[in-house]
């Protein structure tokens, strides 16, 4: 289910990739991210999904017992790699959220899932069957943490077009200057909530000023 178009704009952009998270103003609110994120996941065994460059790898591997960290891109797995981890704590993989294959994912194996930045690209009709999805591999009770992007009026790109399924889109430029239409839904705190439900409980969704970090349990 993974779109071409994602996975050619985030090829095209790896090298550049995290300077997102280096716009002045949002500095305050990626440090109390890190913060939370260090807190919540000290001591667990993490899948992370959609790691892209491994930055938010990098503040994981700080805190817990270990990591297995997986994107669809090469490209991005490659600028990972740079930040020389240790493999002993630490792996990456090159494998689809939406196909999470047995060799990577067995119920048990991890008591914590986490994904910064990559739900937004999930289409609404589609998030129940992944969390169904992702239920059925790593099994009950598993922590789930999501950090994405919150809609800021004057901040967020504007949308190209929205589709009947109320999936948003924007019109991304890489740094080849090639313009390329990328899936990117903003969801309110209740909307969350309400696709989460079938699949999670004690869903909490705390909003910062660019970005909300979504926690809950797997049922």
């Amino acid at each position: 289910m993974k779109s071409d178009l994602l996975a050619k704009y985030y090829a095209l952009s790896a090298a550049t990739y995290d300077s997102v998270n280096e716009i002045e103003e949002r500095l305050d609110d990626v440090a109390d991210l890190e913060d939370e994120v260090a807190e919540l996941l000290a001591g667990h065994k993490v899948l992370e999904l959609a790691c892209g460059t491994g930055c938010w790898t990098q503040v994981i591997a700080d805190v817990a017992e270990s990591v297995h960290a997986i994107d669809f891109s090469p490209e991005m797995l490659a600028e990972a790699a740079k930040l020389e981890l240790d493999p002993a704590q630490v792996q990456f993989s090159l494998a689809d959220a939406y196909d999470l294959p047995d060799s990577i994912v067995k119920p048990g194996q991890y008591t914590a899932v986490f994904a910064a930045g990559w739900w937004s690209h999930v289409k609404r009709e589609d998030q129940e069957r992944f969390l169904k999805h992702l239920r059925a591999k790593v099994g009950s009770d598993v922590l789930l943490v999501l950090i994405d992007s919150s809609y800021v009026d004057g901040a967020t790109l504007v949308f190209a077009r929205t589709d009947l399924e109320g999936n948003t889109f924007q019109i991304r430029t890489a740094p080849n200057g090639e313009r390329i239409e990328v899936l990117k839904n903003y969801p309110t705190d209740s909307t969350l909530r309400k696709k989460l439900a079938t699949a999670a409980r004690n869903v909490r969704v705390d909003r910062l000023e660019y970005f909300y970090l979504l926690t809950c349990r797997l049922k």
